[in-house]
């Protein structure tokens, strides 16, 4: 399922360090610019981000968001909400071992305290964050379900959870009669971890884009979403390393063609990147702080790589 503005940019503006790390006055120009660039989702979650907070919790960024929609009214009807819910902790130093989780109350309890941060009656994507085996996919699929028949949510998504998951949510979803599971969020970049290693920042075993969760995705027409697409910086800044887990022969060759074709087109290479995963479907999420950040991933979503340009990204290492 795809939303309104397909026609406009494919590039989600992550605001996770919106209101700690990247302080409000910084904030509001990213927002004005995506805006302005033509972005349409905005990407947040109620948990962001504690670990950067004076008080151990999350909120700061949907916070920030709503201070900026409620000075510029005009906006609300251009953007669309993306936030997610059971992945905050439920007291400071707490997480991962005590998250608020997935069960119907928790859904609906953080969901609201998402509204009342944002200022705003309805959340246009509301994902379940990370998977909670301690309720069964039922019980937060009804959670889910009593959001969106009451209109509060449009429509729900998963992130770092598995395929086997996301098929039972839905399975469940269509026998209630409610609004299926229809978007992925996930890591997602260029280059490929290591068999048995995870990329910096990811907790969860299922929280890197798998082919069978992309073929899964593909199948049933499920949009997918990628975050640290650009490797926080790592493709283009000196200053920011290529983590370890993408060191194998297959990332050197994949580095080497992707700078060839970089500088063929006087381009970065994570804008061939954000370039490359656009003509797979896929949306990245850009999580940069600098403006000329975001003005190079919108240029990058206007980026047409040929078919030979493809074929050659896409060689099989």
């Amino acid at each position: 399922m795809t939303d309104e503005n397909t026609k406009r940019s494919p590039i989600v503006l992550g605001a996770m360090m919106f209101g700690t790390l990247i302080d409000e006055e910084t904030s509001f120009a990213l927002l004005d610019r995506f805006v302005e660039r033509g972005g349409t989702w905005i990407d947040t979650a109620d948990c962001y981000s504690f670990w950067a907070s004076d008080t151990g919790h999350g909120g700061a960024s949907e916070e920030v968001i709503g201070r900026w929609l409620a000075t510029r009214p005009g906006e609300r009807e251009r953007i669309r909400i993306s936030t997610k819910v059971g992945a905050e902790p439920l007291w400071p130093g707490s997480w991962p071992q005590h998250r608020t989780g997935l069960s119907p109350r928790a859904i609906r309890v953080a969901a609201e305290g998402s509204l009342r941060r944002l200022g705003v009656d309805t959340i246009e994507l509301l994902w379940l964050h990370q998977e909670d085996r301690a309720v069964p996919i039922e019980e937060s699929v009804e959670g889910l379900a009593a959001l969106t028949a009451d209109g509060t949510v449009r429509r729900v998504g998963a992130s770092n959870h598995p395929a086997w998951r996301i098929e039972r949510a839905r399975a469940h979803a269509k026998r209630i009669g409610s609004v299926p599971i229809d978007a992925f969020q996930l890591n997602s970049t260029y280059l490929r971890v290591r068999p048995g290693t995870l990329p910096p920042g990811v907790v969860h075993p299922f929280g890197v884009l798998s082919d069978e969760q992309r073929d899964f995705a593909e199948a049933n027409g499920i949009e997918t979403w990628a975050y640290t697409p650009l490797l926080s910086g790592g493709y283009d800044d000196e200053a920011k390393p290529i983590p370890d887990v993408y060191d194998h022969p297959a990332s050197t060759r994949r580095l080497e063609i992707l700078a060839e074709i970089a500088e063929q087109r006087a381009l970065g290479r994570g804008q061939i990147v954000l370039a490359w995963q656009i003509a797979h479907g896929i949306r990245p999420i850009l999580g940069g702080s600098k403006l000329f950040q975001l003005d190079a991933a919108m240029d990058a979503a206007a980026i047409a790589l040929t078919e030979a340009e493809l074929a050659r990204l896409d060689e099989p290492f």
